[in-house]
């Protein structure tokens, strides 16, 4: 059969048009399958290209600002990022939803539903391009513009299928949210200024969690020109651009038309703010520790360091204008900086206000008596009824003077150290030893500075002839407060504690705090019984020649310290311890209030003035001489002694008869003639016993009692 035609329409004839042996059905099946195949492989190479579509590099997002956070991570200090930009790392949780909800409406309706790319949004743009011949409204999602963010590229049709090739790739391998933060922290706000979190800081001076519809609409409308539409420096163009996303939302339903009238009554900023700046020395110090990391997160309570902060720079505009304080509150249970004022006026250069004063080496005046009297209470070379004797004299070559230039004879040690005698004080340290006090205080994490002249430490330590900073000072103070054992501060959140050391016994430490509770207070100033109830241990001191100021004072929650002077060490004739630094102690204590724990019970051990043994009565002068002191025979320091609930013996060696013995501080009943005794143990556990002789001489073992 051959070609033929009807009604001069060519047709197959039944010969050509007919397949042979049933290929008929089979040839329609293939041609039903061939769509359905070429549709699978469309989609599976779509697959394909899209598993293999290369993510852009996330290396802008992540080379932020630094910020240096207080306790509840409201920012204390930025720094500006490599590039110079305030780029503060945000995400989309910790923005207010009201103005992410504006953005997605602006910019991406279909945010949540689509790839990275929106078809429908390409299409109607391809098609508005290929009709107007000009670019009637884009197809830019969120996501490529935070791609576009991440890498700036020309604006050509090239760069746009790249940016939308990255796109994929990039929620390929991020959720929703974490793109989202991308462009939260990216956004260009003017300036260099960058991200929605810097915005919010420089233009409302708040975090942009809790946001009004105002602030929302302005912070949608400016990454869409942001050199033009600045409200710091264009308010008509940002104002327009607000309210015409304020009208959109309204169209859409975002916001309602009450909220749209409200909003639009809002004043526009006028200026840009400061970020924070708080701490600054803090904040430097904490970001050059771990200078990779972006941010870093402090003890500090915000609030009480912007009063600190405040109270600081009131202060010093009594003080000369080259002069300044530096003060820090530090938790005495936690060992944690609680505020660190380092310099008055950060921004000062008359003040040297960029000097971390709370970090300087300077000399302490009378500030180290306390731990001289702590470490001498503690070995029982003086009791706080030990009688000293304030009179001229002289220690070799050095004869030191009182503050005021008189001397008040007989003085009990209490008496001696509640008003910073000066000769009773370096008696003290004479006997005790100007080596073994600095290694008692080094063995606590704290080294004094010697002069450079000095080869080995000498008595002048006790009025101040040594360098420690205002931060080791705290420290050490923070023992007294905590029964005698000594940890270091912490001052960045997630820090370990660090182990604490026994620098003296508990009982010395409560003898030293109950002196200085009920040292007078500062001119004008009431005790602090009568000041809100919080009743602080002070002690100040002046150094030579008036060139530091210290007021130190404590309790068994906080300790506060504070430091006046010279940045430069020029003298500051007039001014000392009790009179400039110690008011504004007494001001830190306000701002804190009252106690919140009642004052501490007194601890076993405290021996009362009729109970003193004869070589504690009065301190005999020259110093401690160990190799004539007595000697614990049995039991030796450090041995584990077997008990069967009776009595226990006691033995020593040399010194001057009469010896008397104390077990944990408690005096046992005097024994007159002999170097041995018997006690009887309260119960299993450590006991330190403690023998002195007729000269004051001591000798301490500590055992363990077991069943």
């Amino acid at each position: 059969m051959g070609i033929g035609k009807r009604s001069g329409i060519p047709h197959l004839t039944p010969a050509l048009s007919a397949p042979r042996g049933g290929e008929g059905a089979g040839g329609r099946r293939w041609w039903r399958i061939l769509p359905i195949a070429t549709a699978a492989l469309a989609v599976l190479a779509a697959a394909g290209v899209y598993l293999v579509l290369p993510p852009p590099s996330l290396e802008r997002s992540q080379s932020v600002s630094a910020l240096v956070l207080a306790r509840d991570g409201s920012v204390l200090r930025g720094f500006l990022s490599a590039d110079g930009k305030w780029r503060l790392p945000t995400k989309a949780e910790a923005v207010d939803p009201l103005y992410r909800r504006m953005l997605v409406v602006t910019e991406d309706r279909r945010f949540a539903d689509h790839v990275g790319v929106d078809p429908l949004a390409a299409a109607r743009a391809a098609m508005q391009l290929a009709s107007e011949r000009r670019v009637v409204s884009g197809a830019s999602t969120l996501t490529m513009q935070a791609v576009r963010l991440l890498e700036k590229r020309p604006r050509t049709l090239g760069a746009k299928l790249i940016e939308m090739a990255e796109a994929l790739g990039l929620e390929r391998g991020l959720g929703k949210d974490e793109v989202l933060g991308i462009y939260l922290t990216l956004a260009p706000f003017g300036g260099n200024l960058e991200g929605v979190r810097a915005a919010s800081l420089a233009y409302f001076g708040k975090e942009p969690t809790r946001l009004s519809a105002a602030e929302a609409a302005l912070l949608v409308a400016i990454p869409r020109s942001p050199e033009r539409l600045r409200p710091d420096r264009h308010p008509e163009a940002a104002h327009r651009a607000r309210d015409a996303v304020l009208a959109r939302m309204a169209e859409r339903g975002v916001i309602s038309e009450t909220m749209l009238a409200e909003a639009r009554s809002e004043p526009m900023p006028a200026q840009r703010l400061a970020l924070p700046f708080h701490a600054p020395h803090l904040a430097r110090a904490a970001r050059d520790a771990e200078p990779g990391r972006a941010v870093h997160r402090t003890t500090l309570d915000p609030g009480l360091q912007r009063r600190l902060e405040a109270l600081l720079r009131r202060e010093a505009m009594g003080l000369d204008p080259q002069a300044t304080l530096a003060a820090l509150v530090v938790d005495n249970r936690q060992h944690t900086v609680l505020a660190y004022v380092g310099n008055a006026e950060f921004a000062s250069a008359e003040r040297r206000g960029t000097l971390d004063m709370a970090r300087a080496v300077r000399s302490p005046g009378s500030a180290l008596k306390p731990f001289i009297y702590a470490l001498a209470f503690d070995r029982l070379l003086v009791h706080p009824e030990t009688v000293l004797d304030d009179s001229p004299r002289h220690f070799g070559d050095y004869a030191p003077s009182d503050f005021d230039g008189r001397f008040q004879g007989e003085v009990s040690a209490a008496d001696a150290l509640r008003y910073s005698l000066n000769v009773p004080a370096v008696a003290v340290l004479d006997r005790l030893g100007p080596s073994r006090f600095t290694a008692a205080l080094a063995s606590a994490g704290v080294r004094l500075r010697l002069p450079v002249s000095a080869d080995e430490p000498g008595l002048a330590i006790a009025l101040g002839g040594v360098g420690i900073s205002l931060f080791d000072l705290a420290t050490l103070y923070g023992a007294l407060a905590q029964g005698g054992e000594a940890s270091p501060l912490r001052y960045r959140e997630g820090d370990p504690p660090g182990r604490g050391a026994a620098l003296f016994g508990a009982t010395a430490a409560w003898y030293v705090t109950d002196i200085l509770e009920n040292a007078p207070a500062p001119p004008g100033m009431l005790p602090g019984e009568v000041r809100r109830g919080r009743r602080l241990a002070v002690k100040t001191g002046t150094s030579y020649g008036f060139r530091d100021a210290w007021a130190i004072g404590y309790d068994s929650e906080v300790t506060i310290a504070v430091w006046a002077g010279r940045p430069d060490g020029t003298p500051m004739p007039g001014h000392s311890g009790r009179i400039t630094a110690a008011p504004v102690l007494f001001k830190i204590g306000d701002l804190l209030g009252p106690a919140a724990a009642p004052p501490s019970s007194s601890p076993p051990g405290i021996v009362s003035r009729r109970d003193l043994p004869r070589g504690l009565r009065r301190l005999s002068s020259g110093p401690l001489q160990i190799a004539s002191g007595p000697k614990i025979l049995y039991p030796p320091d450090g041995a584990t002694v077997a008990w069967d609930g009776g009595e226990l013996p006691l033995e020593a060696a040399g010194g001057q008869t009469p010896l008397r013995w104390l077990i944990d501080g408690r005096p046992l009943p005097a024994a007159t003639g002999r170097r041995d005794l018997y006690w009887q143990p309260g119960g299993v556990g450590f006991a330190q016993l403690t023998v002195i002789d007729a000269n004051g001489h001591t000798a301490r073992a500590t055992v363990r009692v077991v069943p």
